[in-house]
């Protein structure tokens, strides 16, 4: 559920973005390990399911490989934000599993930095040519939905239960996911976390509630330089991750700007969309559907 400040937020910027002449919003859709829909391509939903699926005003598919290191594929979606999210022109971002340290990377390290304003007409590599009107500090991001967020490291990653060839896979473990750039830096964005915990197959190397991929450690928000044992309120042997900024049971904080948005207390969702806006993807798919206008 939304809160009540989020949709003040969200009708107040719309209200403010239709007194700009020609200003637009866009959803753009950040996707995670191994890709799948082709690179600069903004129009191929591949990676998430049908294009023809509500899912945002003006959607966009940020496609990256979901193969190389963060540092190497980031410039990628820094394109995407500048094409869509400068100017007079705002985004709402949803990320899945490692798109979630893609947006975090680009916020903490680049939300400060000179972006020039672009035409919103990207070329086939995905990059926009500048509209002339100078250049503005950081994008014009209204907020970010993280579907399954992998910015806090998998133990899959640790374990080497994935391809160790992968460079991404360094990226994932753990202590390197967390100590990549400052996840309280997000320049003020707010982060709507939403966890799944339909987890069975990896249970025994994912600490607490997992989707399968990641715990809820990571898809919570939950910060420290490591991941701990965060459950649902119906387990008694671990600590419950609280909804919303509240710190969790025990005491251990969320990141800044970090609230769990969706908590899978029933245990329905995993962490794979398969090509068809499922697992955990499909909760906020619905939720950019209904807000993201």
């Amino acid at each position: 559920m939304k809160t009540a400040l989020r949709v003040m937020i969200t009708v107040s910027l719309a209200i403010a973005g239709a007194m700009v002449a020609q200003a637009t919003n866009y959803s753009l859709w950040i996707n995670g390990r191994t890709g799948g829909g082709q690179v600069g391509n903004h129009a191929d939903f591949s990676y998430w399911g049908p294009g023809t699926t509500a899912a945002g005003v003006n959607k966009k598919s940020v496609n990256w490989d979901g193969y190389n290191r963060i540092s190497t594929t980031n410039g990628g979606v820094r394109d995407a934000l500048d094409c869509y999210c400068t100017g007079p022109n705002w985004c709402y971002v949803a990320a899945h599993s490692a798109g979630n340290l893609q947006i975090g990377y680009a916020l903490a390290l680049y939300g400060t930095s000179a972006r020039s304003i672009k035409t919103a007409t990207p070329n086939s590599a995905g990059q926009c040519s500048d509209s002339g009107a100078g250049t503005q500090t950081g994008w014009n991001i209204k907020w970010v939905d993280v579907a399954g967020g992998a910015a806090g490291g998998s133990e899959l990653a640790d374990a080497g239960d994935w391809a160790i060839s992968e460079p991404l896979v360094s990226d994932l473990k753990t202590s390197t996911a967390r100590a990549l750039y400052n996840h309280n830096s997000t320049t003020g964005k707010w982060f709507y976390m939403f966890a799944g915990s339909k987890g069975t197959l990896y249970s025994f190397v994912l600490p607490g509630q997992d989707d399968e991929v990641v715990a809820y450690h990571s898809s919570g928000g939950v910060s420290g330089s490591s991941g701990a044992a965060f459950c649902n309120p119906s387990d008694w042997f671990c600590n419950d991750l609280t909804l919303g900024t509240a710190a969790n049971q025990g005491g251990r904080t969320k990141w800044s700007y970090h609230t769990v948005a969706f908590r899978d207390s029933s245990e329905q969702f995993d962490h794979y969309a398969r090509g068809n806006w499922g697992g955990i993807v499909s909760r906020v798919r619905a939720d950019m559907a209904a807000y993201a206008q």
